[in-house]
């Protein structure tokens, strides 16, 4: 049996066309013009004045942090479910990550939580967009501007999500994208950072690239990194992102046909879409309802076994070692308790959503 696999790339646009490019021109590393080319394409799709690249997501993340300023003795606000990179960032600028509980409906950081959590250390929010559904930017926004807080939009998972009519990663003072291979698009690795900034784009910039100064070739102005993108995965992204509305609108229809399949079996939940916003379907996330007569371990090991990969809902962090915490979250304990990962790609065939819709449904039905 051939498994359905939860994630797959999708090259089949001008990858190979452009990566030739490259190899025959000999500008395979950090410089050639694929970089500039797929920066200023991703802005434009975003619709921010400016983009840089960086090696990848989480670089992105770290950056966007230290241009801010954000260092030893400051906060940053951000929700207990999501992937570690979120947390790991704020740990490597010597600043406090302090998690907040999410929305039990939309799984995105609530609110109500990111404000009980402001102490006059507070220095930014940095909420994400899970799976592709847009965290409630107004209140966030509103949240930020009432404290006087920078907000970076933590969008790893949201290439093209809208809210408010605004796609995610420019509305908050920087959004970081990453190109992880199961992403919906992809270079491989690598990520990006968007603003309407320019000050702090080109902070980021330095920073990029160990802190040399454009102005006086190999003086460093400050301790930076490397952490740039190639050509050849610039060259690999821009083909991606001139697929992306096809990729999307394909992924918008699996999601429908998901959704229509499941809509009666009354042991299945979806993720709320956040009010006033458009989502994008990096994964296909379900919950099971807390009357369940079947729990998710045993759910995808069924799913396994008929050939399904799955994936479980990211770790509430305060549960780690390296970030304990003896607090409460109980929504972040629930969805991670009660939710699973379906597959989604742009290879996906309706006719695999339909068997595994239908696997599901006699799983489900047959543990009554």
């Amino acid at each position: 049996m051939e498994t359905i696999r939860i994630a797959e790339p999708d090259i089949s646009g001008n990858e190979l066309k452009y990566l030739t490019e490259c190899i025959e021109t000999n500008w395979i590393s950090s410089s050639g013009s694929f970089v500039k080319k797929f920066e200023e394409k991703f802005a434009e799709y975003c619709g921010t004045k400016y983009a840089t690249s960086c090696s990848n997501g989480t670089a992105a993340l770290q950056l966007s942090l230290l241009a801010l300023g954000v260092k030893k003795g400051d906060e940053v606000i951000t929700p207990n479910l999501t992937f570690g990179a979120t947390v790991s960032v704020i740990k490597h600028c010597n600043a406090t990550p302090i998690l907040a509980d999410i929305d039990k409906k939309t799984w995105n950081i609530s609110g109500r939580e990111i404000e009980r959590n402001i102490t006059p250390k507070t220095k930014a929010i940095m909420p994400v967009h899970l799976y592709g559904n847009s965290c409630n930017m107004k209140e966030i926004q509103e949240i930020a501007q009432k404290y006087d807080l920078k907000v970076i939009e933590d969008a790893a998972e949201a290439h093209g999500a809208e809210y408010d009519s605004k796609k995610v990663g420019s509305i908050g003072d920087v959004g970081c994208f990453s190109f992880f291979g199961n992403k919906i698009i992809t270079t491989g690795e690598g990520g990006i950072c968007t603003s309407n900034d320019k000050e702090l784009i080109k902070k980021i910039d330095l920073l990029k690239n160990h802190g040399m100064t454009k102005e006086k070739r190999y003086w460093h102005d400050v301790i930076g990194h490397n952490f740039r993108l190639t050509n050849i995965q610039a060259a690999i992204g821009l083909a991606q992102i001139e697929k992306i509305e096809e990729f999307n609108k394909k992924r918008d229809s699996l999601a429908k046909l998901y959704k229509e399949n499941l809509k009666n079996l009354s042991e299945i939940e979806f993720q709320e879409i956040t009010e006033n916003s458009k989502p994008v379907y990096w994964m296909f996330p379900i919950s099971l309802t807390e009357d369940a007569n079947i729990n998710v371990d045993q759910l995808a090991e069924k799913l396994r076994e008929n050939g399904i990969e799955t994936r479980k809902i990211f770790h509430p962090l305060h549960k780690m070692p390296v970030y304990l915490d003896l607090s409460e979250y109980p929504h972040s304990e629930l969805v991670y308790k009660k939710g699973l990962i379906l597959p989604m790609h742009n290879l996906l065939k309706e006719e695999q959503v339909n068997y595994i819709c239908e696997t599901l449904k006699k799983i489900i039905t047959g543990f009554h």
